[in-house]
């Protein structure tokens, strides 16, 4: 297993803020969030509770084009949503959004999981090819970036 993580403090916003923007998201809101990097992200089918909503990613880290649809496994609203990522089918990576609030604000963990259960776990080096040592760089400046930026915008 793979896992990517970073963290990254907040103030003045709250997890719940993060997570109703991010579960409500339209195109136009993601674009606003960080213009030119952001493209899409949009609710293309949703379920009572948020568990199974289909949404669909679209955006840049560093220079890589990231573009996918991510299913909700998980979401406990204002401490935690997981999008297992879909391309046709299911693939065993996950994005995980973790929310702390504090008196300040959030401490927000982001988290890209990847790899294969049983025997498949010998298939795990192979993603390594495409979730790099420089992307998981990318993926913590992205990270650093993005969140304070919605901060701006949510308050």
């Amino acid at each position: 297993m793979i896992a990517m993580r970073t963290e990254v403090r907040v103030g003045g916003i709250s997890g719940s803020s993060i997570s109703d923007f991010l579960l409500s998201c339209t195109d136009e809101d993601y674009q606003r969030w960080w213009p030119g990097t952001h493209i899409a992200n949009h609710t293309t089918r949703r379920f009572p509770g948020n568990v199974g909503n289909l949404i669909y990613f679209d955006e840049y880290v560093g220079k890589r084009r990231l573009k996918f649809e991510g299913v909700v496994v998980k979401c406990i609203p204002g401490k935690e949503i997981v999008w297992q990522m879909k391309k046709v089918v299911r693939l065993p990576a996950w994005l995980v959004l973790e929310f702390n609030d504090d008196n300040d604000g959030v401490v927000i963990a982001h988290t890209i999981r990847a790899g294969f259960t049983g025997i498949g776990r010998l298939l795990d080096p192979l993603l390594r090819l495409y979730l790099t040592k420089g992307f998981e760089k990318n993926l913590e400046e992205h990270a650093h970036l993005e969140f304070p930026k919605l901060a701006e915008i949510l308050s």
